[in-house]
């Protein structure tokens, strides 16, 4: 991908991708933004194709996809990769189904503790505490 346009300072970048400054540095560090060549006694420039870079990383962050499957995701932003990304797309949504089914079991056990506690009339020992105790023995 290339720079059309070199004049953006980190903190502009930060600002025109919508993150803040260590989070630019952040993905350096992780190898998902390359670090512009700094001239001597000079700042580094950044241009429009790094703040694409940085709002693609945002975008697949919040499809759920962590910092290294982004990272494969940028390995296939050329486009013609599209059955691995299909591959990688359908893996994240396995896991997010999964993760679903999880938080459903999870809701389903707390509404019943919680319908335990309101109906525990006159009862000394709360539903909730004594199940909690129970499972962790």
């Amino acid at each position: 991908m290339e720079n059309t346009t070199v004049n953006l300072t980190i903190g502009a970048l930060a600002t025109a991708a919508d993150v803040g400054v260590e989070t630019i540095r952040f993905y350096q560090r992780k190898g998902l933004l390359s670090e512009p060549h700094k001239p001597y006694g000079g700042i580094r420039r950044y241009g429009a194709a790094d703040v694409a870079r940085v709002r693609f990383v945002k975008s697949a962050q919040r499809l759920g996809f962590s910092l290294d499957e982004v990272g494969e995701l940028l390995r296939l932003e050329d486009g013609t990769h599209c059955m691995e990304a299909s591959r990688l797309a359908e893996h994240k949504l396995d896991d997010i189904r999964a993760k679903l089914a999880d938080l459903a079991r999870m809701e389903s056990v707390l509404a019943q503790l919680v319908c335990a506690c309101h109906a525990r009339d006159g009862h000394v020992s709360c539903p909730m505490i004594a199940s909690l105790q129970e499972s962790s023995r």
